[in-house]
């Protein structure tokens, strides 16, 4: 009994460890993180319960930021042209959080304990952080083009127009948008949503 249970726990981590394979499609994606404690329909739920922020937005927010990778990082700087350096930044996971972002989201939650490699958790903060932009900056909650500027930008890059004349930001945000719609048609069919 014990070697089943540890069989099974190792097959659910291994579903785990690589990203849905039809991205495009928000009920693929849930059909296929629908396990007992891996239930990514239930903790977006969750999230977007407890933030006010509609599932589609969070839901391209991960598409966008890491393509649903729990592990994703920005590339790594070469130095001298080949010799693999620093990354970009410190972003890292589903939400690509900053390591300075992601420690204010746990000490404001009190959730020391998230982790950004965990969907559940990454969810969750988005949720928050897109809160923070309709409560900093006034943006609706339902707004995915100014919700993604916010998040791409930061608070306060936002407000100072920071996006403005960075058309990877605005193509950025226009791309957000229009994956925000998508989900929310296809969940609109999903059955359980």
């Amino acid at each position: 009994m014990r070697s089943v249970l540890i069989v099974a726990l190792f097959l659910a981590l291994a579903g785990c460890a690589k990203p849905p394979s039809q991205t495009k499609n928000a009920c693929a994606i849930f059909e296929q993180r629908d396990g007992v404690f891996n239930n990514w329909r239930r903790e977006a739920n969750k999230a977007s319960r407890e933030y006010g922020i509609p599932v589609p937005i969070l839901m391209a927010t991960i598409y966008t930021e890491s393509g649903f990778r729990h592990n994703a990082r920005p590339p790594r700087r070469k130095l001298l042209g080949f010799i693999p350096w620093k990354r970009q930044s410190t972003a890292l996971g589903y939400s690509q959080a900053l390591d300075g972002t992601w420690e204010r989201y746990k000490r404001e939650t009190g959730r020391g304990l998230a982790r950004r490699t965990d969907f559940g958790d990454a969810v969750r903060f988005i949720a928050w952080y897109h809160y923070q932009s309709h409560r900093r900056n006034g943006i609706a909650l339902s707004d995915p083009y100014n919700l993604y500027l916010a998040y791409h930008s930061g608070h306060e890059g936002f407000k100072r127009g920071a996006y403005r004349g960075r058309p990877e930001a605005l193509n950025g945000a226009k791309r957000f948008t229009n994956i925000s719609y998508t989900y929310a048609r296809q969940l609109k069919d999903c059955s359980n949503y």
